[in-house]
């Protein structure tokens, strides 16, 4: 769906070191917290269903945990690397620290592709990783969670595997499992409506009305899909959606320049957001390229799908009507694409605040999952939407008072919020 010549890890340095040249930050921190503290490489031998076995490459990377035990997703991608996750190692770190979380970052993956691995392998896939990690994941130390192309199932079977090891019930372990088995109402939708929650927000502080705006999306997983539901409650209407077809191996963008029914277009995509084109084409919806969400006439841009979309190639084709860019996805916008984004004005809202309702839902789960008390949907979109738009107002108020890109604005204060609890705890 986009370029290949961007590292992410590469990426995620570029953007510490630049902030932490902004606030002078130590030596001895800066060297701890631009690299993982530690990094888990592992193979998982998987009976197939035909007999044979399989060998995959699985990964853990714990970047820090001076706020808390690590917290971070688990995906399986056939192009999974591990810069990938080192660098999301790292993003989640600062996305806790962000939205003041008491937990740290982590990441893991493992290559493989999940389209082609029956129930069956999956399972025996997902309990591999568990007993390869079974010593270095916990409640107090580091509590995974799904990711692209995992989700509540893919958990409780590493739960399960983990309390089969320890033998004892431990839900407080992973998080994004089924409701009823220890998972939390209003998790699905976290991330997503975290995504519109800080939209919102900034609208407000534009003096936009979202009823007014219109939107071009890239992604329609998770988090893309509930973004657009709440989006379009509140006002706002989508009239491109881009996402990857599985069967094509190839993007497309489909249009309506009158606005998507989200529930419509639901309702013809596939659990892994892939939509059917015969039946989009048969609603009257236009097929174009991939790329082509990027040159919509549109206000918003919510790109929530994959690493390294906005480049300095790619951002010749945004229109001049875009305001905000609205990064659902983590590190879609390059480091050299952000000098472009500050010169033409748009407001950007950065990822590992905009799409930090999950992670904080997550600790929700946790929290709810330790104490053994769960609350009601409401309660925990009440309390997600809090803490999101108190984030956000932090972020917000100090790149007007400092004059910071909003990015910079969000890495001075987690980068701090880290260095501070480094430094109480007498590592540095």
């Amino acid at each position: 769906m986009g370029e290949n010549d961007y590292n992410p890890y590469a990426t995620a340095q570029a953007q510490f070191d630049h902030v932490a040249d902004l606030i002078d930050l130590d030596p001895p921190i800066r060297e701890l917290l631009r690299q993982p503290s530690r990094e888990f490489h592992f193979t998982i031998p998987v009976k197939m269903d035909d007999g044979t076995t399989k060998i995959f490459n699985g990964y853990r990377i714990q970047h820090n945990d001076a706020r808390g035990p690590a917290k971070g997703g688990i995906r399986f991608h056939p192009q999974e690397t591990i810069d990938t996750i080192r660098a999301l190692s790292l993003w989640m770190t600062w996305k806790c620290a962000v939205v003041d979380i008491p937990l740290g970052g982590a990441k893991g993956g493992v290559i493989c592709d999940p389209h082609n691995l029956s129930l069956a392998e999956q399972e025996r896939l997902c309990r591999g990783y568990a007993r390869q990690m079974a010593k270095n994941i916990g409640p107090f130390d580091d509590v995974p969670a799904p990711d692209v192309m995992t989700n509540g199932q893919h958990m409780l079977w590493m739960m399960d595997e983990y309390e089969a090891i320890h033998g004892g019930h431990y839900p407080g372990t992973i998080t994004g499992k089924p409701v009823g088995m220890g998972g939390s109402l209003g998790r699905t939708e976290a991330t997503g409506y975290g995504v519109i929650y800080t939209l919102r927000e900034a609208l407000k502080a534009l003096n936009i009305d979202i009823a007014n705006t219109t939107a071009s999306l890239q992604g329609f997983g998770n988090v893309a899909e509930y973004a657009a539901r709440l989006y379009t409650q509140m006002g706002g209407k989508i009239i491109a959606i881009s996402c990857w077809d599985n069967n094509d191996k190839k993007a497309y963008t489909y249009r309506n320049v009158n606005g998507f029914d989200i529930d419509q277009m639901v309702s013809i995509k596939d659990s892994f957001g892939t939509i059917d084109k015969q039946k989009a084409a048969s609603m009257g919806i236009e097929l174009l390229d991939g790329n082509d969400w990027l040159s919509q006439d549109v206000d918003i841009l919510l790109p929530c799908a994959l690493e390294n979309q906005l480049t300095p190639e790619s951002f010749k084709k945004i229109s001049n009507k875009v305001k905000v860019i609205c990064e659902g996805a983590n590190g879609p916008t390059t480091p050299d694409c952000d000098e472009l984004i500050k010169a033409r004005n748009i407001y950007l809202i950065p990822d590992f605040l905009c799409n930090a309702g999950g992670v904080t839902c997550s600790y929700f789960e946790q929290v709810q999952c330790n104490m053994n008390y769960f609350w009601s949907r409401e309660e925990v979109l009440e309390k997600l939407d809090y803490k999101m738009t108190a984030a956000f107002k932090a972020v917000h108020k100090l790149s007007q008072e400092k004059k910071l890109y909003m990015r910079d604005a969000a890495y001075v204060i987690a980068i701090n919020r880290v260095a501070e609890a480094v430094k109480l705890r007498g590592w540095v």
